[in-house]
């Protein structure tokens, strides 16, 4: 199986994220993100305000990790991140919907792209047949006193 496959398929499964920032105190930070785009690389784009406390944060330090999780599903990328300046990409990416934060539209001199470029990522897919197979497997590793041993369908480590 391609694990970094398998792991960019299940970063577009998802719409929000959590991005999670050290702070100027030295505390992580995690703020909720509507996702842009996730590129075939895994890179991930966001939209945000250039004044706000994310921003300040990659100033200091651009270490990131970014988490995702559903039901089921579970998604982690780690990596720098940086602001980016660019109208072009910007409406590739542009959505009504930002207007909510963005009342000017794209053309709000406040809007401004965050990109992480992915290091690495780690997923847990416990959906659809996969996700049976191993309940079935941990069930039977409760009953014999060890610890279930997923494969890579449900659980991989991924250089990006």
């Amino acid at each position: 199986m391609d694990t970094h496959k398998k792991l960019i398929e299940l970063l577009n499964d998802f719409d929000n994220a959590m991005l999670v920032t050290r702070s100027s105190n030295g505390s992580l930070e995690s703020r909720p993100m509507a996702i842009a785009e996730v590129e075939p690389d895994g890179d991930v784009w966001f939209v945000t305000n250039r004044n706000s406390g994310k921003v300040a944060d990659l100033m200091l330090d651009n270490e990131v990790a970014v988490t995702m999780q559903s039901s089921r599903k579970f998604a982690t990328i780690s990596g720098k991140a940086h602001a980016v300046d660019d109208r072009a990409k910007l409406d590739e990416l542009w959505s009504e919907a930002w207007k909510v934060w963005f009342p000017e539209g794209k053309s709000s001199d406040s809007i401004v792209l965050l990109k992480v470029e992915a290091r690495h990522g780690e997923y847990w897919d416990n959906s659809g047949t996969d996700g049976l197979r191993y309940l079935i497997k941990a069930g039977k590793a409760y009953m014999q006193g060890e610890r279930p041993q997923p494969d890579e369908s449900i659980n991989a480590s991924v250089s990006m």
